[in-house]
């Protein structure tokens, strides 16, 4: 009797969480997804060191946070597709279609960057797989951010 008034209510703390994943409205405060180029990338590019400041794949969500900045805080200028960012200069790209944009970029160690876009996460298990998704996201990156810079 006791075991199954504990599986009860693990169930119960599961299915909460999950319920709300799945029904709450996705809001964010801010659609842009900012990157920053950071002082001295070149210059420790030049003395050969493989600094690797963007990630290989940027991922958009459509109505969420759908507009990519970057950022120049480096003494030189940074390319970014078609556009210069000179010194200090911001770049402001908003997507309206999902799909995968590729693009040339100085500040990326390889010289290319994609931008992928994905839908609205419309339907309840969309929602629930895509805070799912972003938690992991999250979650990898302080990880990751962790291990390259302990405190």
């Amino acid at each position: 009797m006791r075991a199954r008034a504990v599986a009860g209510a693990v169930a119960v703390l599961l299915l909460v969480p999950a319920g709300w994943a799945a029904f709450a409205p996705v809001e964010t405060d801010s659609r842009d997804e900012l990157f920053e180029i950071p002082v001295g990338t070149w210059a420790r590019r030049m003395a050969g060191d493989k600094v690797e400041i963007l990630p290989e794949e940027v991922r958009l969500t459509l109505g969420v946070r759908d507009v990519l900045v970057l950022r120049n805080l480096d003494e030189v200028p940074q390319v970014f597709g078609p556009t210069v960012m000179m010194p200090g200069q911001s770049f402001r790209l908003p997507f309206q279609s999902a799909g995968s944009y590729p693009f040339a970029c100085t500040a990326h160690l390889s010289g290319q960057l994609l931008v992928v876009v994905e839908e609205f996460p419309a339907t309840p298990w969309a929602r629930l797989l895509w805070r799912l998704g972003e938690l992991w996201s999250d979650s990898r990156e302080h990880f990751r951010r962790s291990v390259r810079s302990p405190s």
